[in-house]
């Protein structure tokens, strides 16, 4: 099984920069995007064989998830259920028969920290969300998690401890979410290698290879052994990320 997951940011721009080719050539299964930035009826996208899932932010151009998957779920939700968490778009979950599959775009605790409360306690619920339906049956999620968990997930870990996406309070929850029984494919594949999913269109970041590495799959630690492949996919163009892959045998 096949998965790809990609913040487009904006992605009727990301179409107007190949979207359609990428999604084509990687064939996945499922293909989750983040930072849609669309509201209902706003694109018209014909992918043939594929059931449209989508999580629209109560905000115009703003935040937004979806889900494209071959296979139709047994269930669909949308959000955590907690109204005041469920406003932006942020969350997709379907529930198939042997595993539930989870997109997720992370609010950003912004600059100079300014969101981080809202940050942490989205953090809070959606671990105890994921956790829940990890006692039901194995999660894979997916999708821009805001955070570098450890120093190797960055260019510059030293000028950036203070800033959003690896703040102490960030990396620490998002450790707490591993601690609570999910593997990061990619690390777990590949202890130690450099590779990162996000640049900023700042100062040349991405020709200069100054990344980070916060787009995830997580597995439940249970299945981690059926993990064949995850890989980072930055030769591939269209946003300031690039899409990341997990290959899975369920």
């Amino acid at each position: 099984m096949k998965c790809i997951s990609w913040n487009v940011n904006g992605l009727r721009a990301c179409v107007g920069k190949g979207f359609q080719s990428v999604f084509e050539d990687l064939d996945a299964d499922f293909f989750c995007l983040q930072e849609t930035k669309l509201q209902p009826g706003q694109i018209s996208l014909e992918l043939p064989g594929y059931h449209q899932y989508w999580n629209s932010a109560e905000k115009k151009g703003y935040s937004g998830t979806a889900i494209f998957a071959r296979q139709e779920p047994l269930a669909l939700t949308y959000g955590l259920g907690i109204p005041e968490l469920d406003n932006e778009g942020r969350l997709i979950t379907l529930e198939y028969e042997n595993f539930f599959f989870v997109t997720c775009y992370t609010p950003n605790s912004q600059q100079e920290l300014a969101r981080l409360p809202h940050r942490l306690r989205w953090d809070e619920a959606f671990r105890n969300y994921l956790h829940s339906l990890d006692e039901k049956k194995p999660v894979i999620v997916c999708g821009d998690l805001n955070v570098a968990a450890t120093a190797i997930d960055l260019k510059n870990p030293k000028t950036n401890e203070n800033n959003a996406g690896y703040s102490l309070p960030e990396r620490e929850s998002f450790a707490k979410l591993l601690a609570a029984g999910f593997t990061d494919s990619f690390r777990h594949l590949y202890p130690e290698k450099i590779l990162y999913s996000w640049w900023s269109y700042r100062f040349q970041a991405r020709a200069k290879n100054a990344g980070w590495r916060i787009d995830y799959f997580l597995v439940s630690d249970r299945i981690q052994d059926r993990i064949t492949q995850a890989d980072i996919l930055t030769d591939v163009l269209g946003s300031d990320h690039c899409p990341v892959t997990l290959e899975i045998d369920l």
